[in-house]
């Protein structure tokens, strides 16, 4: 710190705590990364807080297509909400797939995406207390998980990747997107 402060105007502030809206609770085991008090925000902002919590941020029951029902009426508001829930899975990797579901309407939502949003703002509201969980770890092993559906976009016929990786118990980077091209096969979809 005293090398670095002879070279640059800083301070020290102490152990970190708070770092962009994620707050850090340490532990003789590890870092408890979580955004409650901006996923409180967010569903204030929503106008969901008397709502009941959801088990699951997505209906299990189908795909959304981009044309379903009426033009939302704010798609302000809708992108507001969607960008707000993209930076929540930083410490909320459950919600990534569901996110970027929503995110796939940003430029046309309509009142059906709208109501998937909200969906996944009710699940935030029972997991609160959820986020990412950095521990010690005696293992230093590098490993992946991925998966791809095979045309899941009912739109565009398109798949949707994602993946996980681990560094020992610990995870470190994940992402769920639309694929580019187009599979003819899961095998394909699986390999892209």
């Amino acid at each position: 710190m005293a090398k670095l402060a002879c070279e640059f105007a800083m301070k020290d502030l102490g152990p970190l705590s708070s770092f962009l809206g994620i707050s850090i609770h340490r532990s003789a085991s590890g870092l408890f990364l979580n955004q409650s008090a901006y996923a409180r925000d967010i569903i204030q902002r929503a106008g969901t807080t008397s709502c009941n919590p959801v088990a699951t941020p997505v209906d299990t029951q189908g795909k959304q297509s981009a044309n379903l029902g009426n033009l939302y009426p704010d798609p302000t508001s809708y992108r507001s909400l969607a960008s707000a829930l993209q930076y929540l899975t930083f410490t909320c990797p459950d919600i990534s797939y569901a996110v970027q579901q929503i995110c796939l309407h940003m430029h046309s939502p309509h009142d059906a995406h709208m109501l998937a949003l909200k969906r996944i703002i009710r699940y935030i509201q029972g997991t609160l207390s959820l986020g990412l969980y950095i521990s010690k770890s005696s293992s230093h092993a590098l490993v992946s998980y991925t998966d791809a559906d095979w045309a899941g976009c009912p739109d565009t016929r398109r798949s949707i990747s994602g993946y996980c990786i681990y560094l020992g118990d610990n995870l470190i980077s994940w992402s769920v997107k639309r694929q580019p091209t187009v599979s003819r096969s899961s095998a394909e979809a699986e390999y892209h």
